[in-house]
Parts: C-alpha cells; sequence; structure tokens
C-alpha cells in the first residue's frame, strides 16, 4: 500500500499587533522568511477577549495575512518556530510582545492554525506546537470549530479567510 501524499497549502497567519509600525516590522520580517503576501486583510478589532492586553496593551488589531508561495502543511511546525522568533525580535522594551503570530493553513476543505497552547481540539505536531482546527468549508461558507477561538466564531475573519481561499484555488487551477 502506498501512501497517498496531501497537495500544497495555501500558508497564511493572523497577526495580532499593538501598533502599525509593529505589524509593518512583522510582515516584513515575515515576507523575507515566507515570501511576499498576497493578501492583506483589515483591521478588525481584537475585543472579545483581554487575554493579551495585560501584555500587549489595549487596543489590539487582528489582520489575516496570506502568503504567495504554496507550501506542504508540515510546514506548520517550522512557521509556528519562525513566527514566534519574529515575536521576540520585536519585543517591546519592557518584554511584552509587540505582535503574537499564530501562523496557519487554508486547504480546500479547512482552515488550521498553530498554537503553542494546548487544548482539547488541538492536535499535537511535535516541537510544542499544535494544530488548531478553527473552520472547516461547507459548502463554500466557513463553520468555525466550536471550540474556536470567539473572534473566529463570531465570523469576524470570514471574508479574508474566503478571499485566501479563493486566490488558493485560482493557483491550484494554475492561475495566479
Amino acid at each position: 500500500m502506498s501512501l497517498v501524499l496531501p497537495g500544497p497549502v495555501k500558508p497564511f497567519a493572523m497577526v495580532l499587533y499593538s501598533s502599525e509600525d509593529a505589524l509593518a516590522q512583522a510582515l516584513r520580517m515575515l515576507g523575507e522568511r515566507w515570501g511576499v503576501p498576497d493578501h492583506v486583510g483589515a483591521a478588525r478589532p481584537f475585543d472579545l477577549t483581554a487575554y493579551y492586553e495585560n501584555e500587549m496593551g489595549p487596543g489590539l488589531l487582528r489582520r489575516a495575512v496570506s502568503f504567495e508561495r504554496l507550501a506542504p502543511s508540515e510546514c506548520l511546525i517550522e512557521r509556528k518556530v519562525e513566527a514566534m522568533e519574529v515575536e521576540d525580535a520585536l519585543r517591546g522594551t519592557g518584554g511584552g510582545r509587540r505582535v503574537n503570530i499564530d501562523p496557519g493553513y487554508v486547504d480546500l476543505q479547512k482552515i488550521v492554525l498553530a498554537s503553542s497552547k494546548e487544548g482539547p481540539w488541538k492536535v499535537h505536531l511535535g516541537r510544542g506546537v499544535h494544530a488548531d482546527l478553527i473552520a472547516r468549508v461547507v459548502k463554500g461558507k466557513l463553520e468555525p470549530s466550536p471550540a474556536g477561538f470567539a473572534d473566529f466564531r463570531s465570523g469576524a475573519y470570514e471574508e479574508d479567510l474566503i478571499a485566501i481561499r479563493r486566490i488558493y484555488k485560482g493557483q491550484l487551477r494554475g492561475g495566479s
């Protein structure tokens, strides 16, 4: 019996940030590692939880950003490690993060984020990195995981994630 390997996936990241300067620096550093962003979603208030406020301050924003080059799904571990390196490089003078980067991927059936936190719906991949299925795609629409983060369950990023999926489908068909 031979294994059937999955095709390439569309890498993206959810970038939580405290200032536009921090976002710009993070996108530049991620671009150096992962290639050119081909979708930068709208800034959305990150206000359904105060989880990061002690470390990053109030008024946080989050954006979905996808990257042009397709990649194998197993790159998720290395991308999370690299994302944490970028977070550390951009720490503020008080030691707190100015960005929080959750890399992930889009394929035709689902949206997956990498996480360094354990959870009952997360699967450990290795090196302290867990895969978090945040949504599946049903008839072209996102169906959020019942255990997903509140902002994903609210549909706040659905427009961006569907747009990223559309770019991905075009790439699979050989378009740009």
